[in-house]
C-alpha cells in the first residue's frame, strides 16, 4: 500500500506541457506513479478541479538563517514553496567562524565552519522546506580581508578561492556576489572572475546582484556577462530590474542583451519577484555623510529596532512628523543605536518592467524576502509566488499557468542542480503544491504584509505533507540538498 494518492487533479508536471487529469501516487518519499492509478494508499485525495504541480522553489532567498530560526518556514510553505535557493547576493551562512555571527543577513550564531557542518546543523533542526546553498562572496571577502577598500593580496586571493572550492566540494551550486554591497563593491571584475574560474570545473553557476541596477545597469549586465564568459560558467543575474524613473524601461534592453549571449552560446538566466519594490539593510544604500534625497523619498521602513513606531510608514512621513528633511532622516535612523540594523524597502521601480521580466522565457521566481518578522518585511516574504499565478497568471494573462509553473519548478531546478525535482515523473521526490486556480492569490500587503496567501490546498516536501488547508504540520522533513545530486 502507497503513502498517498492524489486523484483527479489538473495535473502541471513543470515541463512547460500542457496539463491534463490524472492521478499521482506517493510512496517512500518519491512520486511511484502518474496517470491512473488502482493503487491504494494511507492517504487519498480527491483533487478534482485543482492544479497539482511540482514544489514552487524560491531560488533567490535570504533565509540562510531563518532555516534555524524559523525552521517551520510558514512564510515559504503556506505559497507553496517546497525547496529555497541561500546564500544570495553575496551573503552567505558559509564559511562561517564557531561561536561568532555570521555573514549572511540573519547572523544568527554559528556553530559550523563550512557548508557539512551547516547541513547538520539546519537538518537538525528538522526545517519545513529543502535549500539549496551558494557561497556569498561578501562573506568570504569580509572574513579574509575585513572591510578592506582595495585589492586582496595573492595569499587573500588563494584563500578565498579554497573557501569556494570547498564550498563546492561540499555541494554548493555556485558562487553569489552582491556588487552593489559592502564589501563586494570594493573588488574589481578580475577578482569576482578568478573566484568564479574556481566554480567552472563543478559545472556550478555564478549568481549576482550586479554592480548597478538603476543608471549604469547595461553596463553592469555587460560585467556580469563577461565574467561568466571568461571563467567558463552559467550566469544567474538576480532580481533583475531598472531601479529610479529615468531608467524604467530599460530591462527590454538588458534582457535583449542576455538574449543575445544566448544566441552566442551562453548560459544566462534571471530572476524577478512581482513588485515595484525592493528591500535590504538600509545602511547599504546610504552614503549617511551625504544620504542621496531622491532615494531618501523612495523609503519605507520594514525593520527599525531603534525606532519600532516607524515600522511600516514611509521616511518622507517621518521626516515631516520631526521637521527635518529626508535625508536628515536618514541619518537620524541609521546613527541611533542599532540604526545599522534597519531594514528598508524602497519604491523604485516600474510595473512595466516587471510584465517585461515575467514574459521572458528564461526569468525564474524569486522572492528575495528577508524574514526579519519582528517588522513589517516587504509582502514577497510571505506572498510572491500566488501574486504570479493569481495576479499576472488569472487577472492579467501576461503568461499562462503551464509557462508560469515550469519557471518556479523545472528552469529552477535544471539550473541550480535540484536533482530528481521540479517535474511530476515516476522516481522523482515528491515535492508537490496542489492549489485552486481560480482562488490562488496574494493577501500580504506593505500594511500588513506577515499574511499568507489564499489558495494553496496542500503541501508536500520530500513525499511528507507539511502543509493542508492552512494547518502546518510540522513534520520537518526539509534537507540541505547536494548539487546535481539526487
Amino acid at each position: 500500500m502507497a503513502d498517498t494518492v492524489i486523484r483527479n487533479a489538473t495535473i502541471i508536471d513543470g515541463t512547460g506541457a500542457d496539463r491534463f487529469v490524472g492521478d499521482v501516487t506517493i510512496d517512500d518519499g518519491h512520486i511511484t506513479e502518474v496517470g491512473v492509478t488502482s493503487s491504494s494508499a494511507t492517504t487519498e485525495i480527491d483533487a478534482t478541479g485543482l492544479v497539482l504541480a511540482p514544489g514552487f522553489v524560491d531560488v533567490h532567498t535570504h533565509d540562510d538563517g531563518a532555516l534555524l530560526q524559523h525552521p517551520d518556514m510558514e512564510f515559504k510553505v503556506s505559497q507553496g514553496c517546497t525547496s529555497v535557493v541561500v546564500g544570495n547576493c553575496g551573503f552567505s551562512a558559509i564559511p562561517a567562524v564557531p561561536g561568532e555571527h555570521t555573514l549572511d543577513l540573519s547572523g544568527v550564531q554559528a556553530n559550523w565552519n563550512d557548508l557539512d557542518g551547516y547541513r547538520e546543523s539546519v537538518e537538525n533542526s528538522k526545517p519545513a522546506v529543502n535549500a539549496m546553498m551558494l557561497v556569498g562572496h561578501n562573506t568570504i571577502r569580509s572574513l579574509e580581508m575585513g572591510g578592506e577598500r582595495r585589492a586582496p593580496t595573492d595569499p587573500e586571493l588563494e584563500r578565498m578561492c579554497r573557501h569556494v572550492e570547498l564550498a563546492m566540494q561540499q555541494g554548493a551550486c555556485g558562487l553569489s556576489t552582491g556588487l552593489i554591497y559592502r564589501p563586494g563593491k570594493w573588488s574589481d571584475t578580475e577578482e569576482v572572475l578568478e573566484l568564479a574560474k574556481v566554480v567552472a570545473p563543478f559545472d556550478g553557476i555564478y549568481a549576482t546582484h550586479m554592480r548597478n541596477e538603476n543608471d549604469h545597469l547595461l553596463e553592469a549586465v555587460d560585467e556580469a556577462l563577461e565574467i561568466g564568459a571568461k571563467a567558463g560558467v552559467a550566469v544567474q543575474i538576480s532580481h533583475h530590474k531598472a531601479a529610479g524613473r529615468r531608467n524604467w524601461g530599460k530591462v527590454k534592453d538588458s534582457l535583449a542583451k542576455v538574449d543575445a549571449a544566448v544566441a552566442d552560446g551562453a548560459q544566462v538566466t534571471l530572476d524577478v519577484y512581482p513588485y515595484t519594490a525592493g528591500s535590504g539593510p538600509m545602511i547599504q544604500y546610504f552614503d549617511i555623510d551625504d544620504p542621496n534625497p531622491e532615494l531618501a523619498k523612495a523609503i519605507q521602513l520594514a525593520s527599525c529596532p531603534a525606532f519600532r513606531t516607524y515600522e511600516g510608514r514611509m521616511l518622507v512621513d517621518i521626516a515631516e512628523e520631526l521637521g527635518i528633511s529626508a535625508p536628515e532622516a536618514v541619518r537620524h535612523i541609521l546613527t541611533a543605536p542599532e540604526g545599522k540594523s534597519t531594514i528598508c524597502i524602497q519604491h523604485t521601480m516600474d510595473e512595466g518592467d516587471v510584465v517585461s521580466n515575467l514574459r521572458h522565457d528564461r526569468v525564474m521566481i524569486g522572492s528575495d524576502g528577508i524574514p526579519d518578522l519582528t517588522g513589517k518585511p516587504h509582502p514577497r516574504l510571505f506572498g510572491t509566488f500566488p501574486r504570479v499565478l493569481g495576479r499576472y497568471v488569472r487577472e492579467q494573462s501576461v503568461l499562462e499557468l503551464e509557462r508560469a509553473i515550469r519557471r518556479m519548478t523545472s528552469l529552477s531546478c535544471d539550473v541550480h542542480g535540484l536533482q530528481g525535482r521540479g517535474r511530476i515523473t515516476e522516481g522523482n521526490w515528491a515535492d508537490l503544491v496542489l492549489f485552486d486556480p481560480n482562488l490562488i492569490l496574494d493577501i500580504a500587503t506593505y500594511e500588513d504584509p506577515k499574511r499568507e496567501s489564499a489558495g494553496i490546498q496542500s503541501v508536500w516536501v520530500n513525499g511528507q505533507m507539511a502543509f493542508t488547508e492552512g494547518l502546518h504540520t510540522q513534520v520537518g522533513a526539509g534537507k540541505v540538498l547536494s548539487y546535481r545530486q539526487h
